[in-house]
Parts: structure tokens; C-alpha cells; sequence
């Protein structure tokens, strides 16, 4: 799944529009709960090198709102990280590159949306 079709499917999903907070990073989107306001997904464009992937160029990431305990075993898949600029514990990064399967993705989208929707 890409960038485009993430958004597209998060409305589509859970009637969520993507927010641009940030000036500097034009292209980075929030997507949050409307009740609570939190976070449950951020889409962003970074250097493959900060995700310590060998090679030159950008790429489409999302990060999502992950258990504990599975973070670690998550991050073992290929396409996972640990969360690019948020708490490694309880944040993964997936890319959106095709790595990871679209079944998956929605179940770890499904996962942060629950996770983050607790007052």
C-alpha cells in the first residue's frame, strides 16, 4: 500500500482526514481521532538512512501505535522499525513501500486506532 491509497483508505475506514501541523515537513500527515484528538497515524517522507537502511534516497513511512509486547517481534518483520522520532516502545514505523503486506498494515492501523482511542 502507498501513501495515496493509506489516506484514502483510512477515510474511507474510519472518516478520518489527514492534518498538516507542521510548516517545515509540508507533506507529513496526521491522522487523529476526532473524540480525543490523538494520534493514531502520521505519514512522512525520510531518508532511508534514519530508518538504518544502506541506501541512498527517501522513502513513504507510517507510524502506528503498537502493544509492547509486540513491538519488538514486529520490528523483526521485514519493511517494520522501531518508530522513526517517537517512543520506540510503544511506536512502530512500517514503510510504505509494498514491503509489508496491505493485510498486515490494516491490522496495525486497526491496532493504533484502538489503541490510541481510550479517553
Amino acid at each position: 500500500m502507498n501513501r495515496q491509497e493509506l489516506k484514502n483508505y483510512i477515510f474511507d475506514t474510519y472518516s478520518v482526514k489527514a492534518e498538516y501541523p507542521w510548516s517545515k515537513y509540508p507533506t507529513f500527515a496526521v491522522f487523529r481521532h476526532e473524540g480525543n484528538r490523538k494520534w493514531f497515524a502520521v505519514i512522512m517522507t525520510i531518508d532511508k538512512r534514519k530508518l538504518g537502511i544502506n541506501e541512498l534516497g527517501q522513502i513513504d513511512v507510517v507510524n502506528l501505535k503498537c502493544e509492547p509486547n509486540l513491538t519488538a517481534s514486529m520490528c523483526e518483520q521485514h519493511g517494520i522499525y522501531p518508530a522513526y522520532h517517537m517512543n520506540k516502545e510503544h511506536w512502530i514505523t512500517v514503510a510504505l513501500d509494498g514491503s509489508v503486506s496491505k493485510n498486515n498494515l490494516k491490522f496495525l492501523l486497526e491496532l493504533s486506532f484502538d489503541l490510541t482511542n481510550k479517553r
